[in-house]
């Protein structure tokens, strides 16, 4: 389970792992027992969650006009598309 500093606290931990996930949540800096986090993964998240701030960009997916969930899933999939054919444009 991946999760900000913010959800850094004992019993958020214990039922994350009550629940048979393994926390990845990295430590507060006033914390004295400091757990052991995986900064790889960490940087994992930041990626997924600026994919997910370009994809609000596109003001049909923020608002979500589309009343059925394909038609949303399907505007979701053409911004996908569109997002990677800019990176991968620029990279060429």
């Amino acid at each position: 389970m991946l999760a900000d500093k913010a959800y850094d606290a004992d019993r958020i931990r214990e039922l994350i792992q009550y629940q048979g996930a393994t926390p990845n949540i990295p430590p507060k800096s006033n914390r004295k027992w400091k757990p052991c986090f995986s900064k790889r993964l960490y940087r994992e998240r930041n990626l997924i969650e600026r994919f997910f701030s370009k994809l609000k960009h596109f003001r049909r997916i923020a608002t979500r006009y589309d009343k059925l969930a394909a038609n949303f899933l399907a505007m979701v999939q053409l911004a996908s598309i569109r997002l990677w054919l800019r990176v991968y444009e620029s990279t060429t």
